[in-house]
C-alpha cells in the first residue's frame, strides 16, 4: 500500500502510527474450557498494537502499522487484513527465517482470557533498528506501543529506537503495557522493563489488573493510580472492564461508566478503547486540557470497548463509528 501524505479530502487527516506485534490468535469455539477441553478453534487476527491501528481506521481515522511477520501465510493474510482495513503498511517486513506467532486464548465463563503463546522466537521478535521505517514514524503524530516488543533484542533496540524518532518529530507517545505475563522470563522482569519506559509516555493506558501488578497493591482507587504518575504525563487512564474507566490529568480526574452490553470474549476490548480515544486526539489535543472534552471522547472509546467484547477475536469486533453513535444513543 503506497504511503500518502493525506488523502483526497482538503484537510488531511493526522496518522497514527502502532508499533509491536501482530499475531494469529485461536479462540476456543465454545467458552468456558480449557484448551485441552476445546473442541475446536476459531482463528482470529490479533496483537495489541495491530488491533490498535484497524480500531483507529475503522472510526474514519488515519493509522499505520510498524512490525515483523512471518513470509509464511499467516503473515501475508494479516497484512492483507491490514491492508482491507485501510492501514498503511509501509511499515511492515517479512521475515524469510521466522514463523507469525501464534497465540491460544482460552475463554474462561465469564468472557476473561488466558493464554498460551507460540513464539520461539517469531518474527515480531526479530525487527531490528536498521530495518524501521523511520520517513513513516517521522509523519506519526502519535505513536502507539505496548511493552511485549521490549521482552527480547532486536526488537527491544528497535522500539526504543522508534519512540526516540517519533517524540523528536513531534508525535505524542501513547503506551499501553498490554501485559502477558507468560512471555517474560519472571514477574520482576516484566515490571522492570515495563517501567523502563514509563516517563517518555505523554498518554498511558492500564487496565485494573495492570495497575496492580505494577504498584504491588490490590486497591484500585486514586492513591494508587496516581502513583504511577510522572511529570510529562498528559494523560493516565485505568480501565475496569464493565465498570468503565477512570481518567487522571495534571489538573483534573475522575471516572467514566461503562455501557452495559453482553460481553461474549473481552479480547481487544482495551485496544479498541485506546484506538477511539486516539483518534478523538489525534487532530485536536485541546482534548487532552478540558475535562468535558474528555469525558465525551472516553464516552466514546467505552463504547468502542462494549461494542468489542460483543463477539469472538479482536478485530473482527471492533466497530464502526456509527455502531459506537448507534450504541450511546441507545443507550
Amino acid at each position: 500500500m503506497a504511503f500518502e501524505n493525506g488523502d483526497s479530502k482538503a484537510t488531511p487527516k493526522d496518522l497514527i502510527v502502532s508499533f509491536g506485534e501482530m499475531l494469529i490468535d485461536f479462540v476456543p469455539t465454545v467458552s468456558g474450557v480449557s484448551l485441552a477441553e476445546a473442541p475446536g478453534f476459531l482463528k482470529a487476527p490479533g496483537g495489541a498494537p495491530a488491533n490498535v491501528a484497524i480500531a483507529v481506521s475503522r472510526l474514519g481515522g488515519k493509522s499505520a502499522f510498524v512490525g515483523k511477520l512471518g513470509d509464511d501465510e499467516f503473515g501475508h493474510m494479516l497484512v492483507s487484513i491490514l491492508e482491507d482495513n485501510a492501514v498503511v503498511t509501509d511499515g511492515i517486513l517479512y521475515d524469510p527465517a521466522a514463523r507469525t506467532a501464534l497465540a491460544f486464548v482460552t475463554l474462561r465463563s465469564d468472557g476473561d482470557r488466558e493464554f498460551m503463546f507460540y513464539r520461539n522466537p517469531s518474527a515480531d521478535m526479530l525487527l531490528k533498528e536498521s530495518e524501521l521505517n523511520l520517513d513513516l514514524l517521522k509523519t506519526a503524530k502519535i505513536f502507539h506501543y505496548g511493552s511485549i516488543s521490549l521482552i527480547t533484542e532486536p526488537c527491544r533496540s528497535a522500539h526504543l529506537k522508534a519512540m526516540e524518532v517519533a517524540k523528536e518529530a513531534g508525535a505524542l507517545l501513547s503506551y499501553d503495557p498490554n501485559l502477558r505475563l507468560p512471555l517474560w522470563p519472571s514477574p520482576e522482569d516484566a515490571r522492570d522493563q515495563i517501567m523502563s519506559i514509563w516517563e517518555s509516555a505523554d498518554i498511558i493506558k492500564v487496565s485494573d489488573v495492570e495497575l496492580e501488578f505494577l504498584t504491588g497493591n490490590d486497591t484500585i482507587d486514586d492513591q494508587s493510580a496516581l502513583s504511577l504518575w510522572h511529570p510529562g504525563l498528559k494523560l493516565l487512564l485505568v480501565t475496569l472492564g464493565e465498570k468503565g474507566c477512570r481518567y487522571y490529568t495534571k489538573d483534573f480526574h475522575g471516572a467514566v461508566d461503562a455501557f452495559k452490553v453482553k460481553a461474549v470474549d473481552t479480547t481487544g476490548a482495551g485496544d479498541s478503547f485506546v484506538g477511539a480515544l486516539l483518534c478523538k486526539i489525534v487532530n485536536d489535543h485541546s482534548v487532552l486540557e478540558d475535562e468535558i472534552q474528555l469525558r465525551e471522547a472516553l464516552k466514546f472509546a467505552n463504547a468502542c470497548g462494549a461494542i468489542t467484547t460483543t463477539k469472538k477475536g479482536a478485530i473482527p469486533a471492533l466497530p464502526t463509528e456509527s455502531e459506537v453513535l448507534e450504541l450511546i444513543q441507545g443507550s
